[in-house]
């Protein structure tokens, strides 16, 4: 929560030249599902023209393999376990999710913003914990809002009784809406913020709900793509994307403006991971690298692919080194300044050490081209690899497996007999990592409490 005297500090920065911010998060789009990343992916022009116009990341690291934890760090700038959001939300009446959300005093992205005059609007999927008090997308700063709770659903069995209810602020919009019109309604509201917001600085958050199932394209894209209603899925999502851009170019701040195109985790068995092995509820690369697009005129030049390791977490202090804002500095903030980065002035990565959770389980851990997962057993894993998902990659393992990213980025071939000393190595980093963030069986010293309560331990 941004206190009185900071938020009067922000405010007396001056607006002049600040950038304006739009993030297009797509859901479940996999490494190799677009035609930048993979020739065999769905065509993608739309997002190619951001590629080619910009900035393309090879190694863009999401600190979560589901969704709602996806969301917290991008928003928070934070690992998972260290904002309070490990584990994917699940809105059904009753559950022991009622009460877990994004909780008030964490520092977001708009909070930020917005104390230095910026006017921010979400639309989509929150998946944060909407019900749950204080965790609204109005209660995280944000001052505009239209979206659903979570995943869409028309089951109350399933996703509890507002899957598919579209809310603007705290107001239901309209009840039983269709997933077929979403895509388009989101992209409506943008192009019309854009335009009535273009003389002040804003900052968008378009948080889709493609390609997550159930994959219903609108009519206009159904047989557009050679990949069934999941290809007709990203033909739309690439229509949105052209849509928006075209918005800002006819604002008038298109080069005042950064766009960042990227995904909240891998792909489903629907889609496509590209080269890497595994997908969403794995800590193998498929599951938490992402595509990742950078553009803005004038400031990154065009046409760069990078290897440099990048993440999610990176977009707050980015986003606020860019506007003058400046970072918490009561609390531990993960991600990194990369504006070196897309500028070109460097390919050293500011990450010099990468945690992959699953859920509250730390499975993995990365030192630049190296990885080692860690050994794990079926009773620590999260719910959604106990049974449906129990054929993924590495879901238990006996013995750490280590990897070198740069030669075998599918992690097929395990070296650590061949490297004890940097399995010893990286094993310690996990123990650092566990005494801090915390694992299943341990609490960290900068861990938030998860407030998961059972219905019947109430």
């Amino acid at each position: 929560m941004i206190t009185f005297g900071l938020f009067v500090a922000l405010a007396l920065r001056s607006q002049a030249d600040q950038p304006n911010f739009v993030v297009i998060f797509a859901d479940e789009l996999g490494y190799g599902d677009i035609s930048c990343y993979d020739p065999k992916g769905v065509e993608t022009p739309h997002v190619d023209e951001l590629a080619a116009e910009g900035f393309r990341s090879t190694d863009f690291f999401i600190p979560a393999n589901v969704c709602s934890p996806s969301r917290a760090a991008l928003l928070t700038g934070r690992y998972p376990m260290r904002c309070g959001i490990p584990v994917a939300r699940y809105e059904k009446a009753g559950s022991k999710y009622e009460d877990y959300g994004l909780v008030l005093d964490e520092i977001t992205i708009p909070e930020l913003l917005g104390a230095a005059g910026y006017r921010s609007l979400i639309v989509g999927k929150w998946h944060l914990g909407m019900e749950v008090e204080g965790s609204h997308p109005l209660d995280a700063g944000f001052h505009e809002h239209l979206g659903i709770p979570s995943n869409y659903a028309t089951n109350p069995k399933a996703r509890g009784p507002n899957a598919d209810t579209l809310y603007r602020g705290k107001q239901v919009e309209q009840k039983n809406v269709p997933l077929e019109e979403l895509t388009q309604r989101y992209t409506d509201e943008v192009v019309e913020f854009i335009g009535r917001q273009k003389d002040e600085p804003f900052f968008i958050y378009v948080a889709h709900h493609i390609v997550h199932g159930p994959h219903r394209p609108s009519v206009d894209f159904v047989g557009t793509s050679k990949k069934g209603k999941y290809g007709d899925f990203i033909k739309e999502l690439d229509h949105s994307t052209g849509r928006i851009m075209k918005a800002l170019h006819d604002a008038g701040v298109d080069d005042n403006t950064l766009v960042v195109f990227t995904s909240d985790n891998g792909p489903t068995f629907h889609g496509s991971a590209g080269p890497l092995r595994g997908g969403k509820y794995c800590t193998i690369e498929g599951g938490h690298r992402v595509p990742a697009i950078f553009r803005w005129p004038g400031k990154i030049p065009a046409g760069q692919v990078s290897h440099a390791t990048l993440s999610s977490m990176d977009l707050l202090p980015l986003f606020c080194d860019l506007s003058g804002v400046e970072r918490p500095q009561e609390r531990k903030i993960d991600g990194e300044n990369i504006l070196p980065i897309l500028t070109g002035k460097t390919d050293e990565s500011p990450h010099k050490r990468l945690y992959y959770y699953n859920g509250t389980n730390l499975q993995a851990v990365r030192e630049g081209d190296w990885k080692l997962h860690l050994p794990r057993s079926q009773k620590d894993q999260p719910f959604w690899n106990k049974k449906k998902h129990a054929s993924r990659v590495f879901v238990t393992l006996d013995e750490p497996h280590l990897f070198n990213l740069k030669e075998d980025i599918g992690e097929k071939n395990n070296l650590a007999a061949q490297h004890p000393e940097i399995v010893v190595r990286l094993q310690e980093f996990a123990e650092e990592a566990r005494a801090e963030l915390g694992d299943v069986h341990t609490t960290g010293t900068d861990q938030r409490r998860i407030n998961l309560v059972d219905p019947q331990e109430r």
